[in-house]
């Protein structure tokens, strides 16, 4: 039996205010595995003091991008429950000297990271396994209107992602470009 309990590990990004955070408590024997996904105690001992009101799953075959979006207040916390995707978060805060700045990840059921994202920052995540599990917990309840999208292939944002055509909804694939905007 494999078995993995310590303090919650929380690394700062590239990207000010973005954590990636690797869980403390986990499991792993001949049956499967157990992962603790969130302990309020612990995310508060690392200093991450937030109350979420809603968790969110999204399930998605290979070659799907979903996002960028994004709104003005909430945080998420996302996990890879299943499969294996790549996450892009940038920061769309006019504000902030970081603006249009963004960073990626690989999320996975095998790595168990998490990624704290602010608000005023968009996320979006190709998946890359034959199927994958998106979950996140959110600080505010969904509010559609509130919401914004970024193209996926901006070249302003000149984005990284590790496909040329990927599956995309109406609403990410048919978007203008900021710099056709």
């Amino acid at each position: 039996m494999e078995v993995t309990v310590s303090a919650l590990e929380v690394e700062k990004t590239d990207l000010d205010g973005v954590l990636l955070i690797k869980p403390s408590t986990h499991f792993k024997d001949f049956r499967g595995e157990y992962v603790e996904t969130y302990n309020e105690k612990l995310y508060q001992e690392a200093g991450i003091d937030l109350h979420f009101v809603q968790d969110d799953i999204s399930t998605s075959k290979k070659n799907v991008l979903r996002g960028i979006h994004g709104d003005q207040k909430t945080w998420k916390l996302v996990t890879c429950l299943y499969g294996e995707f790549y996450m892009v978060v940038v920061n769309w805060d006019p504000a902030s000297p970081q603006y249009k700045k963004w960073t990626s990840f690989v999320l996975s059921d095998k790595n168990r990271h998490q990624v704290l994202i602010p608000p005023k920052f968009g996320n979006g995540h190709l998946v890359l396994s034959e199927q994958a599990v998106f979950h996140y917990k959110q600080s505010t309840y969904y509010d559609r209107a509130g919401q914004f999208t970024l193209r996926w292939n901006d070249a302003d944002l000149n984005l990284r992602w590790p496909i040329q055509s990927p599956i995309l909804s109406e609403r990410d694939g048919g978007i203008p470009t900021m710099s056709s905007a």
